[in-house]
């Protein structure tokens, strides 16, 4: 919700009148400087709406004010350019409205555009969030990065790095939206109250890695023919894509990343496919570009990425993995009921070259039981088991 600078105003006011906190306000407003504000300045207010009133027989502002729970200057804030002692029967006014519910209805069909669409639903309710582009896939789709939080502590979170495990996306999403509530109404999750997160971490979400492999499993194949006939070939002439784990050009993204990939290109199919073929050689794939290239810039101490299933948490590569790595897993195995397991034989995975290259802690976690892609009805099993995990990767 925007409203307009009067003579005077300044930001920690209007954080005591919406009781929002001061450093969400600043932070929704990037291009201001908190401590010059100027009258007519259009200032973003996180958490809030203006919905829409008409006004009835026997209102006015006190009363309405009133009746929402509001004080009378938010009122007179959010409309500028009405006269509260001339109000007409029938006349619209804006009424700051506190969100209080998710806009990301997760436990449902949760594609590439229905993210996309959330994505930019929060960022306009929660303008402090950021929305970066990390690079696009092979069909040119997005894949976007969310930032929030100021802290030096940058912890990372993807989903959905293989098509059929499409259900990590609206669980991370989810989880970003409670996030944002928690923020924005001053309410804990869990007992643990959130700005403290937010003030000492930057956690970064790559919520769909793979959009191109969702929206073939999801929607089936692309209308233009050549890729039609290209996936379905590769899919040996199936129509049902739901063993499908890879990109579109049938590269499994997770075997792509330079950790003794030659090992794991040598006990896999030697050509593209629904899964499991790491490439012609490693990060030859623009969304395994995209993430290697992200993960170089933002030097994150931590990265979890998020599959699915048999509710494991793999930890380790190779003995490479410090001993924090012991100390988090366990956290997270206490908190979700995972099961820690320090490594399996496999490489070349995004978490195995983050170990790897900066001898800091990954985690490959396993959400959810059952078949891939695993049925919307363990939607909120998996959230409550998962949630766990999110804010232990935060406060630990």
């Amino acid at each position: 919700m925007g409203i307009y600078v009067r003579q005077g105003d300044s930001l920690w006011y209007y954080s005591q009148l919406f009781r929002i906190n001061i450093q969400l306000i600043i932070d929704s407003n990037r291009d201001i400087q908190p401590s010059q504000i100027a009258a007519g300045q259009r200032i973003r207010i996180p958490g809030f709406l203006g919905q829409n009133y008409q006004i009835q027989r026997g209102d006015s502002f006190w009363s309405i004010a009133q009746n929402r729970n509001l004080s009378l200057d938010a009122l007179l804030l959010a409309n500028p350019n009405v006269n509260p002692n001339r109000l007409l029967v029938g006349q619209n006014i804006k009424v700051p409205l506190r969100v209080t519910w998710r806009l990301v209805q997760g436990k449902q069909h949760y594609d590439f555009s229905r993210m996309m669409s959330d994505i930019a639903r929060l960022q306009e309710v929660y303008p402090f969030l950021r929305v970066t582009n990390t690079g696009n896939s092979v069909l040119g789709n997005r894949i976007p990065e969310v930032l929030l939080g100021n802290g030096s502590k940058r912890v990372h979170y993807n989903a959905s790095f293989h098509a059929n495990e499409w259900i990590t996306t609206p669980v991370l999403m989810t989880f970003l939206n409670d996030y944002c509530l928690s923020l924005t109404n001053g309410s804990s999750i869990r007992g643990l109250s959130t700005f403290p997160l937010y003030r000492q971490s930057m956690l970064s979400l790559v919520p769909m890695v793979n959009p191109d492999g969702v929206s073939l499993v999801m929607n089936g194949p692309p209308e233009n023919e050549t890729w039609r006939n290209r996936v379905i070939e590769l899919n040996r002439g199936s129509t049902d894509f739901s063993g499908w784990k890879a990109n579109i050009r049938g590269v499994d993204l997770n075997d792509q990343f330079p950790a003794l990939w030659e090992l794991e290109k040598a006990r896999n199919p030697t050509e593209p496919g629904p899964r499991d073929y790491g490439g012609e050689h490693p990060l030859s794939e623009p969304e395994a570009i995209a993430m290697a290239d992200l993960t170089r810039r933002r030097d994150f101490a931590r990265v979890l990425a998020f599959h699915t299933q048999g509710e494991v948490i793999y930890w380790g590569f190779e003995n490479l993995e410090p001993p924090e790595s012991e100390v988090l897993v366990n956290e997270f195995a206490r908190v979700s009921g995972y099961e820690p397991v320090r490594s399996i034989e496999s490489y070349a995975g995004y978490k195995d070259w983050f170990i790897q290259d900066w001898r800091r802690p990954g985690f490959t976690v396993e959400l959810g039981t059952g078949t891939n892609p695993l049925p919307l009805s363990q939607f909120d099993e998996i959230y409550e088991e998962v949630l766990g995990i999110f804010l232990a990767g935060l406060y630990m």
